[in-house]
């Protein structure tokens, strides 16, 4: 009789946590990645104008980099630039490359007016052609080992040149695009478009095509991944309201039973995290992204509202974390 030793088939879908400038910094994503789930970090967006950046600056967008480009947990981290000059974009991208980026990613989806107008982020995506030579530059001067990922929105005013969009980034070389299935117009209003991706899926392309935008449940994923055609995807605003979501769909996806973190388990993870561990020249760093991260949580964990109104008025790390540790000593 014939003994066939079978393996079960490894799964390769991928889930990504989005490059929120402002608030998924080194701290964050140490927390988040904690928690688990989460296959690939992007930094928040290095500004570039017309010359090469430092290390130093590299470095301070991302310390993961003094750690082999990996969170505390493991996960590795890409370095995001924005810009609009070709040249010292694929200049600056070899830097990070050499640091110890796990990829490059370059932004073209930031909606910010001030970035707008610098023509760097979502404005350039009305000039298609544009987009087309920093890819391709920034892909030429990247060891082919690495990654070059491009995030893109479905247009600027309207969809219109979605399609001419993603084949100009297809066609420069690019390993991996994600897709904020909204327009620079749109901003972050719901719905975000699923449906709209999954045409553009059916031009021949070599690419991973991850889907990103109004992701804040296990089901809200099931239905983008039904309406996109894309196993992959990029979380922002939801991660921040549920810690674990990322854990939540990858178990789904494994189908193993999940239990959800409680309250309790929350204010652990920021008690034992990293973020009041600052320059204390920063003093009030935990105490302003403590109260910026419980407006998110609130749309999870009721009990976060009442949180944040027993914090509104403390500035100082120490006061805030003194908090936290009654409220979780309290359940």
């Amino acid at each position: 009789m014939l003994c066939l030793n079978l393996k079960p088939q490894k799964y390769f879908m991928k889930i990504i946590l989005a490059p929120m400038e402002g608030v998924v910094d080194f701290n964050m994503r140490q927390l988040l990645t904690d928690i688990g789930g989460f296959d690939l970090c992007v930094t928040e967006f290095v500004r570039i104008v017309d010359q090469v950046l430092s290390a130093k600056v590299y470095l301070r967008y991302c310390p993961e980099l003094l750690t082999s480009g990996k969170t505390r947990s493991g996960t590795p981290v890409r370095v995001q630039l924005l810009g609009q000059d070709a040249n010292y974009l694929a200049e600056n991208a070899l830097i990070a490359s050499d640091l110890g980026s796990h990829g490059i990613d370059l932004n073209f989806g930031c909606p910010a007016k001030t970035v707008n107008k610098s023509k760097g982020g979502a404005v350039l995506l009305k000039t298609p052609e544009h987009i087309y030579d920093i890819v391709k530059k920034v892909r030429e001067v990247v060891p082919k080992k690495n990654e070059v990922s491009a995030k893109i929105r479905l247009g600027f005013d309207d969809d219109s040149l979605s399609q001419e969009i993603f084949d100009a980034i297809n066609q420069a070389g690019a390993n991996t695009i994600t897709i904020h299935a909204r327009t620079k117009k749109d901003g972050y209003r719901p719905p975000a478009y699923w449906e709209k991706i999954k045409p553009l899926l059916k031009t021949h392309h070599k690419m991973q095509v991850i889907a990103n935008g109004e992701v804040w449940s296990l089901d809200d994923y099931k239905r983008c991944q039904l309406k996109s055609g894309c196993n992959d995807i990029m979380i922002g605003r939801g991660a921040l309201a549920k810690p674990d979501l990322a854990k939540q769909i990858m178990q789904s996806n494994l189908g193993n039973k999940y239990t959800s973190l409680t309250w309790q388990n929350i204010l652990h993870h920021i008690i034992d995290s990293s973020m009041h561990n600052e320059d204390p020249k920063k003093d009030k760093y935990f105490s302003s992204r403590t109260k910026q991260w419980l407006r998110f949580l609130q749309f999870t964990y009721p009990e976060a509202v009442l949180l944040f109104n027993d914090i509104k008025r403390f500035k100082l790390k120490e006061d805030v974390l003194n908090m936290l540790k009654i409220h979780a000593n309290s359940i």
